[in-house]
């Protein structure tokens, strides 16, 4: 199985797009979102992948199929400067098989420095999942820590991982 992240073109917006309404569909049971009156939750964001630098899009691909996506942010405002994982999705036919941990190293080992990754805590799966995955890849070197966000538990797993080899 070759998984491979590629960045996504602006002419291929539209496949994220959709791929993105997909995800915001499994995610609705943690965030209680509704579909607006054309049927689609939306992104609001997702323009911003082509006009502000400091955001970049990713397909995930496995044997050239697209798997899902990873969204890539350097936080703005942050000093040392700060990465974050702002949405990461891999299609429910490529879970549990070693892809989304595949594609967060190889986006983990493309951007070097300070990472910040963030989940709901209610989200039980995605909890565990990045804990696994950080400690892992950092032998443990991470700070987990709980905040309140808007009023909703966010967990955030801190990491340098400009030293690591």
């Amino acid at each position: 199985m070759t998984i491979e992240l590629i960045k996504v073109q602006e002419s291929a917006k539209s496949v994220l797009r959709q791929l993105m309404e997909l995800y915001l569909y499994d995610f609705s049971q943690y965030d209680d979102a509704n579909v607006n009156e054309h049927g689609h939750y939306g992104y609001t964001y997702l323009d911003q992948y082509w006009t502000e630098p400091n955001r970049t899009p990713f397909f995930i691909k496995v044997d050239d199929q697209l798997a899902g996506f990873v969204l890539v942010q350097k936080l703005p405002d942050c000093e040392p400067a700060t990465m974050s994982m702002a949405e990461f999705f891999v299609m429910r036919k490529y879970r549990r098989g070693g892809v989304g941990k595949t594609a967060a190293l190889h986006i983990f080992d493309a951007f070097r420095g300070r990472w910040d990754v963030r989940q709901i805590v209610a989200n039980g799966p995605a909890k565990m999942f990045w804990e696994r995955v950080i400690s892992d890849y950092t032998d443990r070197q991470c700070e987990i820590q709980t905040v309140m966000v808007n009023g909703e538990e966010i967990q955030v797993i801190s990491f340098d991982n400009s030293q690591l080899d």
